[in-house]
Formats: structure tokens, sequence, C-alpha cells
């Protein structure tokens, strides 16, 4: 009673004339002109109306989701597609028309079918705000491992649309669904804790202020066995009178076991990103490190000088600041990335090869970052033509892109398209099966866009690399030489600085 009094006030205070079978645009021009209550306890009473609106509006995306699905298939299947292929790239389409990452797609499209299809229950209660769209994915992801039969007898058992798991909290919500699955079918539910073991991996994530969660997923003894380790580890330092903390103790101790460094960096290109005013004069624009994102330039330009003083391409010799500190174990290369004095954009190189030469995907992986697909910012693993090569598109800066493994894939599905389209930085256009387009821009170097202050010569950014070992990861044997290929691939535009890329 209680809960239907609060609906109904809510309703009341977020009133909007809809008539019969309106459109979405119109719905959506009536919630923007909604008026915000007057008090404490209506302005509640709207905040947990809009909650349950929410949930509606996601039951009636999983139903439009499922639709979309059915008649693409159809689509596809009276065009000849083979069966075993049909249904490729829906996911994709839907992730991007819900500004998600394409490689989504799949687990999105995957509840919306178990909602629809398999739990009606569990549909219902998110369809009447008894559940939100976080806690109808625990209920579906919890019962992935059972069949139809039984992950509707488990829905019909929980019977979530009345009210079974009101003032209920997640971990409530996981162990009532945890328990009627193991009822239905114990030995799935076993399998799938042995199947577990096998996706065992280990991810890295940025977080803020220049550190990163570096996590791994493992069997349950493992895991408690290395936490031990580390523990133990901290311990005997903290007893031997190391004045760091127990936590500071387990993360260097981790870092020092898996590189075999007590600095942690042993022969990787890291690939840091800053400008020469940043790198050499101490200015304060920031700095880019490739496969995390921004970085203060004060650090990185620590993290540079800790190699005893930055050696160029095209002056080997050190140079060394006395204020910073060395360690005898990092070297630092430096590779000029000259720019486009008014848009930032790193200048091109071409090749008439097939596959991209290892300078041109170190360029494109500089200019790109991360994954160029619209919503993706996942790491770049694949370095691939926009305009494909057997429909003529050449090897070069402007028709290469960064992507991840499962965009460079969704791309190759049928009715999929992509080009490059102008603007001052590169940009490329991805056209769905059913018509629509999405752009990306690769993201500016640092300093750019710093106003009318900055000129042809200050825009150049420089590129730091460190490396342990820079004669094998940053020279190949047919590249033994910087100064024997340097004229080869240098171009000149007009009003622009020369292209160089190592």
């Amino acid at each position: 009673m209680e809960r239907n009094r609060r609906v109904q006030a809510a309703t009341a205070a977020t009133t909007v004339t809809l008539a019969v079978g309106a459109s979405l645009g119109d719905v959506l021009a009536a919630l923007r002109s909604l008026r915000l209550g007057a008090g404490g306890r209506e302005l509640i009473d709207q905040i947990r109306g809009l909650e349950d609106l929410k949930s509606v509006i996601v039951g009636l995306q999983a139903r439009a989701a499922v639709a979309f699905d059915l008649a693409q298939r159809q689509e596809q299947a009276e065009a000849g597609v083979p069966a075993s292929e049909r249904g490729q790239g829906v996911g994709a389409q839907i992730a991007l028309a819900r500004r998600e990452s394409p490689n989504r797609g799949s687990r999105l499209l995957g509840l919306a079918k178990a909602l629809v299809v398999e739990m009606p229950h569990t549909m219902a209660a998110l369809e009447s705000g008894q559940l939100n769209e976080w806690r109808a994915t625990l209920l579906v992801k919890e019962t992935a491992c059972l069949s139809v039969e039984d992950r509707c007898a488990v829905d019909e058992e929980l019977a979530a649309d009345t009210g079974t798991f009101e003032g209920k909290g997640d971990r409530a919500i996981i162990a009532a669904v945890k328990a009627a699955a193991y009822r239905r079918d114990p030995r799935s539910v076993a399998q799938r804790a042995s199947h577990a073991a096998t996706e065992r991996t280990v991810s890295l994530r940025p977080a803020p202020d220049a550190m990163t969660y570096l996590t791994a997923l493992l069997p349950v003894a493992q895991g408690v066995a290395a936490y031990a380790a580390l523990t133990r580890a901290a311990d005997s330092a903290c007893s031997a009178g190391d004045p760091r903390i127990r936590g500071q103790l387990m993360a260097d101790t981790l870092v020092e076991r898996i590189t075999g460094r007590r600095g942690g960096i042993s022969g990787i290109d890291l690939q840091l990103v800053m400008t020469d005013r940043t790198l050499f004069q101490g200015d304060s624009e920031p700095a880019r490190l490739q496969g995390y994102g921004i970085v203060p330039g004060e650090w990185a330009r620590a993290l540079v000088g800790a190699g005893g003083g930055a050696r160029s391409e095209q002056d080997p010799a050190p140079r060394q600041d006395p204020e910073l500190t060395e360690d005898p174990e990092l070297t630092v290369w430096l590779r000029r990335l000259y720019t486009a004095p008014a848009t930032g954009e790193l200048l091109t190189m071409d090749s008439k090869a097939r596959l991209f030469p290892p300078r041109l995907r170190r360029f494109i992986e500089t200019r790109d970052d991360t994954c160029r697909t619209p919503y993706c910012d996942a790491p770049i693993r694949h370095i691939d033509h926009i305009v494909p090569w057997h429909s003529g598109g050449t090897t070069c800066v402007d028709n290469g892109a960064g992507l991840c493994e499962a965009c460079n894939h969704t791309k190759e599905n049928p009715g999929w398209t992509t080009k490059t389209t102008p603007g001052d930085l590169h940009t490329q256009e991805i056209t769905t099966p059913t018509g629509h387009r999405y752009r990306s821009k690769a993201p500016a170097l640092p300093g750019h866009g710093r106003g009318s202050g900055t000129s042809a010569v200050t825009t150049q950014g420089v590129m730091a690399e460190a490396s342990a070992t820079p004669t094998v990861s940053s020279t190949t044997a047919s590249e033994s030489s910087p100064l024997s290929h340097r004229n080869s691939r240098r171009k000149r535009y007009p009003d622009k600085s020369p292209a160089v890329v190592r």
C-alpha cells in the first residue's frame, strides 16, 4: 500500500499529457518540460517515480533489442546469408545506439533475450519498477549456467514480480538466486565453478592520479596463496625496520617479483608523449601515456629523467640533468613527432605494402591512443585499413586506424562501411547496416588547443619511450641505424614541419 501511494504521488507530481501512440520524441519533450516538486516530500516522490520510469524504459529497450535482432536475422535470411552467420553485428549496432562499446553489444543483447524470452517474472518486476536494470542483470547472470527450462523454473520460484526482493540488497539477491539454481541443477552449477578456472586472467585499468589497477582473476587457492606470500614479505620487511607501510611493501614486492627489477621497468616501450616545452622548459602541459591516458607533466619529466638523461635518435649522447634521480637500469630514447601548427594532427607517411610496416603502426598507435570505434576505449590490438585494401584502400596514415580485436572483426560484417571525413583531426565515419552513422576523431596530442600563443615550433610533440634494452625494443634488424633511414622517412608539406617518424 505504501509503495502504491508513493508511485501515485510521484505520478501526480510528474504528470504529463500524452496521446495514445505518442512518438518517442513526444515523450522526451514531455519529460523535459517536467517541473520539480515544491517540497522535500514531493521531490523524493518524484525521484522514486523517475526511478520506476527508468526501469520501464529499460524493459522497453530490451523488447526493442529482441525485435531488432529478429528483424535483422530475417533480412539476412532473405539476403541469402548462411544460418550460421545470421545475427553477426546486431549486438554491435545495439551497443552503438546505446552509446556503449560495440564489444558490450553481445552481452546487452543476451540480457535482453533472457529477460524477454526466458524470465517473464523478472521482466515484469523490471517493468513495474520492483527491480532496476542492475539487479535484473544479477538474476540473469546467476542463472546463465542453467538450461532454458531450469532458468524459467527458477524465475517462477523466485517470482520477483510479487515483491520477493523488496528491501533486499545485491548480496541477498545473489544468494537467493544461487540457492535456487543449485536446487534445480547442482551439476551445472558445479561445472560452472570448474569452468571459471579456465577464465583466469590479468587486466589493467586506469586509476586517478597517475596510478593504475593491476587485477588478477585467479582460482581462490592460488589467489589466497599469492596474497599470503606478499603479506609475509611485507611483514618481514616491517620487522627489519623498513619505513614503508604494509600496503606499499606488498605493492613494491609484487612489482619486483614479477618484473625481476626493483624499479619495475624492464625492456618495454612506455610511449610517453609530451610537448618539447613540457620536457625541456618545465611547462605545465600534461603528457599522455599510451594505454593509460593523461598524466601530469611533472610526473612525466621525472620518469624521463630517471633514465639518466634522454637520448635522441639524431643525438645519441645523453642529456644530463643534475636535479633528476637516475636509474642505471633505465634508458630513455626520444622520438620527435611533428604536428601541423593549426590542428595538432600528426603529419603523414605512406607505404605501398598491404600490411602496415612497424614505423607506420607506431605512428598510428601514437595518434589514436585507444580503439577508434565510437564509445570504445579498449587497447589497440589491430592496425587496419579504414577503406579495405581489396576495395582500393591504401596503406597510409589517413587510411589506417587502431582498433581492438572485437571492433576490427565487427566492421568486416556485411553492411558495415567505414571511411574518412574531412576534419581538423583525423576523423572516421562508421555506417551500420541500418544506415546510422557514427563518427570518431583522433584525440589531440598534448599541447594542442592552448590558444593563439602556440606557434608552429611549440606545437611539436616529443615522444619519450622508456626502455631498459633499447637495442632490442626500439630497433629492429632492418632499422639498426636511425640515420640511414632518416631521409627516406621525411616528407615535406607546404607550411608544415617535416614529418619525422621513428
